[in-house]
């Protein structure tokens, strides 16, 4: 049954205050388990892959209540109704969408268990904006990337700009996050992975020669845009790949360009 708020100041409401304040959220959620899903279409992927007992509660407005009332039937009884103007008041601006959810969190796989069974796998190494991991995971799901493997300097997946602009795929991409770095890099090789670091050096291969010159499983290592692959990441790989450029262009955004070698190393 749903519940109706009508007080921006109702403990019900504890979670999705202070959206604004990233420091203040990445903070909070972590050490009180949970994240924050934003928009109808993330929260459709969120209860389509999660068990609905992880679900603390989701915060709606009655125009967007209509529309998710059959999704949200599964957790009816954690529904929070509430008008627009409450749910700016507690979250700190004006939510277009008129959707949120916060969720549990849930340990990650192990590496061994990512890497058991994949045939490609994205490896990121300092990728610290948001809004380009949360491309980057729905790249890798659109595309049939089987894992993700981040180091411990990525953001956090589970952010709630990451999920947004994931669609929610931050749930449905196995992924975990290597805090042993960059020792983990040896790990994926010695589980039999072919190392291909992507970068724009002139000298790689071009990407689309990767997947016929190199065997299968490939671990595609994949940079933060501007300083790029660590030397340590480069000189763990077995082969630097490039996608080709007209001249006078640097680079792509690091999500444009995984999605590239993504299709290149899974196209028949």
């Amino acid at each position: 049954m749903d519940i109706t708020i009508t007080d921006a100041s109702d403990p019900r409401l504890a979670d999705y205050a202070r959206l604004t304040d990233p420091q203040f959220r990445i903070r909070d959620e972590v050490q009180r388990g949970y994240f924050i899903v934003e928009s109808a279409e993330p929260l459709r992927t969120a209860l389509d892959v999660i068990e609905p007992e992880r679900v603390r509660s989701v915060l709606i407005t009655p125009e967007r209540h209509d529309a998710l009332r059959e999704a949200l039937a599964p957790v009816a009884d954690r529904v929070l109704l509430a008008s627009r103007d409450v749910v700016r008041e507690i979250v700190g601006f004006n939510l277009h969408r008129g959707v949120l959810a916060s969720i549990d969190r849930v340990a990650v796989p192990t590496l061994d268990t990512v890497l058991s069974t994949a045939r490609l796998i994205a490896v990121a190494e300092g990728v610290n904006d948001h809004e380009n991991l949360g491309a980057l995971f729905r790249n890798a799901a659109a595309l049939g990337v089987d894992g993700v493997v981040l180091d411990p300097t990525c953001a956090d997946p589970l952010y709630r700009r990451s999920v947004r602009v994931s669609i929610g795929h931050v749930l449905t991409v196995p992924w975990t996050r290597a805090e042993r770095w960059p020792d983990a890099l040896g790990t994926i090789r010695r589980a039999g992975f072919t190392m291909a670091a992507l970068t724009p050096a002139a000298d790689a291969v071009p990407i689309d020669q990767l997947a016929s010159r190199y065997r299968a499983p490939i671990a595609l290592l994949i940079g933060a845009e501007g300083p790029g692959l660590s030397e340590a990441a480069l000189a763990a790989a077995d082969v630097r790949a490039r996608i080709p450029m007209r001249p006078g262009v640097d680079s792509l955004n690091v999500a444009t360009a995984a999605a590239i070698a993504f299709w290149e190393c899974l196209r028949p």
